[in-house]
C-alpha cells in the first residue's frame, strides 16, 4: 500500500491501478506548501510520472494559479494549437477542453503534435463530477514495450502527420488556435512550427503537421510512445459524430485526423489497438474536489473519461521542449 520514498522528502501511497498519491492533512495553506515542497514534489514527479495530491482543499482559480506558479518558478506557457477551445482564467490558467461530457478523451500527450509542447501538465480540481470525469494516466515506456514491433518501427521511422481543417462551426477556429487574427500572422506562426497550411475557397484553413511518435526523455533517455495519433483519429470519433462530419464537410475537411508520415490512411484496427494498449496501461483515480495533479507529460499520456453532473478541472502547461531535440536515433523528423 505505502512506498516510502524518503529520497523525495515524503511517503507516496500506491494502490493497484492507481497513480501515485501524496494525502497532505487538511487545514495547510495550498499556496505556502507548494512553495516549501516544490523540490520534493517535482522529484516525485521525476521518479514516477504522476502525483495525485490529496488534501489542500484548493479553492478557486487564483488559489490554483497561485499553486502552479509556485511549484513551476519558470512560469506557464500559453496555450496555442489546441483542437478544441480552453477559457483562460489568469496567469496561464484555463479550463479542460470543451469537450462533450458524455464522449471521453482517449490518451495523449498534451500538444505531442506542435513543435514546442509542456513537459510538465498540472491540474486543479475544484468541483469533482458526480460520477466519472478521471483523468486516468498510462507510461508511454509501458505502451511502447506493449505495441507490436513492426506498427512502432514504421511510425519510428515516419512519424505520424496531423490533418486540421478549421471552421467556425466546430473545434477551435485558427484565430483561438494560433492567438493570432488575421491570414499574414497566421502563415507567418505556421512557417514558423514546421506547419503546411493552405486556404480554402471558403477562406477556411487546413495545415498538415509532420510529427515524431516516439521520443526520447529528457532526463532519462528512455524511449517514449509520445503522440496524439490515436485520440485525433477519425476513428476514435463517435460513429455517428464521425458520420455527420464527413458528410457535412467532407472525408478531407473533418476538423483533425491522423496519418502515416508518408501520409497513407491508418487503419481502424490500429487506432483501435493503440486504445486497447493504452485501457491495460491506464491507472486512475477518481477526482475529488480540491486535489492537486502533476504529471510528466513525456512519460505519462492522460486521458479524460465521460462523467455526469458539474466538473471543473483548471489546467497549467510548463518546461516548454521542442519535440525535435528529442527525436530518437531512427525518429523521422
Amino acid at each position: 500500500m505505502s512506498s516510502p520514498s524518503p529520497r523525495i522528502g515524503f511517503d507516496l501511497e500506491r494502490q493497484a491501478g492507481q497513480p501515485q498519491m501524496l494525502a497532505v492533512e487538511y487545514g495547510h495553506d495550498p499556496v505556502q506548501w507548494a512553495e516549501q515542497h516544490q523540490e520534493s514534489l517535482r522529484m516525485a514527479v521525476a521518479e514516477h510520472g504522476a502525483v495525485l495530491v490529496r488534501g489542500l482543499a484548493l479553492r478557486d482559480p487564483a488559489e490554483v494559479a497561485d499553486v502552479f506558479h509556485g511549484l513551476v518558478p519558470g512560469g506557464l506557457m500559453p496555450d496555442r494549437e489546441a483542437f478544441a477551445a480552453r477559457q483562460p482564467y489568469l496567469d496561464g490558467v484555463y479550463s479542460s477542453l470543451k469537450w462533450p461530457a458524455n464522449q471521453s478523451m482517449c490518451m495523449h500527450h498534451e500538444l505531442s503534435y506542435a513543435l514546442e509542447f509542456p513537459g510538465l501538465m498540472l491540474f486543479g480540481c475544484l468541483q469533482a463530477p458526480s460520477a466519472g470525469g478521471v483523468t486516468g494516466v498510462a507510461d508511454s515506456r509501458a505502451v511502447l514495450n506493449a505495441l507490436p514491433r513492426d506498427i512502432v518501427e514504421r511510425f519510428e521511422s515516419e512519424g505520424w502527420l496531423l490533418t486540421r481543417s478549421y471552421n467556425e462551426d466546430i473545434g477551435a477556429s485558427y484565430e483561438e488556435a494560433f492567438g493570432v487574427d488575421d491570414r499574414a500572422a497566421v502563415e507567418e506562426y505556421c512557417r514558423a512550427h514546421a506547419i503546411e497550411f493552405e486556404w480554402q475557397p471558403d477562406g477556411e484553413l487546413r495545415t498538415r503537421q509532420r510529427r515524431p511518435a516516439v521520443v526520447r526523455h529528457p532526463l532519462t533517455g528512455e524511449r517514449c510512445w509520445f503522440n496524439q495519433i490515436a485520440f485525433l483519429s477519425e476513428w476514435t470519433i463517435a460513429p455517428e459524430v464521425r458520420e455527420y462530419l464527413v458528410d457535412v464537410y467532407g472525408a478531407d475537411g473533418l476538423p483533425f485526423n491522423t496519418r502515416f508520415g508518408n501520409g497513407e490512411p491508418i487503419g481502424k484496427d490500429i487506432v483501435a489497438l493503440l486504445n486497447d494498449v493504452y485501457e491495460a496501461n491506464t491507472l486512475r483515480t477518481p477526482w475529488e474536489s480540491g486535489d492537486l495533479m502533476l504529471v510528466d507529460n513525456i512519460r505519462m499520456a492522460h486521458s479524460r473519461e465521460a462523467y455526469e453532473g458539474p466538473r471543473e478541472v483548471l489546467v497549467g502547461m510548463a518546461e516548454p521542449r521542442n519535440v525535435f531535440d528529442l527525436v530518437t536515433e531512427d525518429g523521422a523528423r
